[in-house]
């Protein structure tokens, strides 16, 4: 169960960033536009990413037995790193939700642009496939680790997607996305410090 829920916080503390993906399904969910299937092609692929990189990464350590520490030492610079971003980002602050109020779009295009945002995006495969994968090495059960951060993308997707009617107001404000970003430095760093006192 400890595996589980570790892979559910740092999936969704990773999810949490302000990203393009994020915005996206946030837009199409203000403008209540094909939710649940923007909502659910986001969160199966990352579960094909997660389980790709909790089930192949597993494999890996064991033929080079170097690459877990490495990858541990990695994962933390990386989340050190993006916590300094977010940081930044709350400090200089500025972001505030625009909604794209263009019109319609179709299915097929919400899908094209959702699948786009999510597979073409270089930081999705170090967040997924990297930096979750060399976390759940260090867990007797890396594939409830996984299961965890797969829910954490289910949760989180849906809930963005048929929650942000309700967010709309409030990410109005570049307060909010200040504070969004505070919360996702500090989490950062609290999972980095984590990594390495391990």
């Amino acid at each position: 169960m400890d595996a589980v829920i570790a892979g559910f916080a740092l999936g969704f503390s990773l999810i949490l960033a302000i990203g393009a993906q994020n915005a996206f399904v946030l837009r199409q969910g203000i403008r209540q536009e094909h939710v649940f299937a923007v909502s659910l092609t986001c969160a199966l692929s990352d579960a094909v990413l997660i389980a790709a990189g909790v089930a192949g990464f597993g494999w890996i350590v064991e033929q080079v037995p170097w690459l877990a520490p490495a990858m541990r030492y990695g994962g933390a610079a990386f989340l050190i790193l993006y916590g300094l971003r977010s940081a930044w980002s709350a400090w200089r602050g500025g972001e505030a939700l625009e909604a794209a109020d263009t019109g319609a779009r179709s299915l097929r295009r919400a899908l094209l642009t959702c699948l786009a945002l999510t597979w073409l995006n270089p930081h999705v495969y170090l967040d997924t496939v990297v930096l979750l994968g060399s976390v759940s090495t260090k867990y007797n059960a890396p594939l409830q680790f996984g299961a965890g951060a797969v829910v954490a993308s289910f949760v989180f997707f849906f809930g963005l997607g048929y929650g942000a009617r309700l967010l709309a107001p409030f990410f109005a404000r570049p307060f909010a996305w200040r504070v969004l970003d505070l919360v996702v430095a500090l989490t950062m760093w609290a999972i980095a410090a984590g990594l390495l006192l391990e």
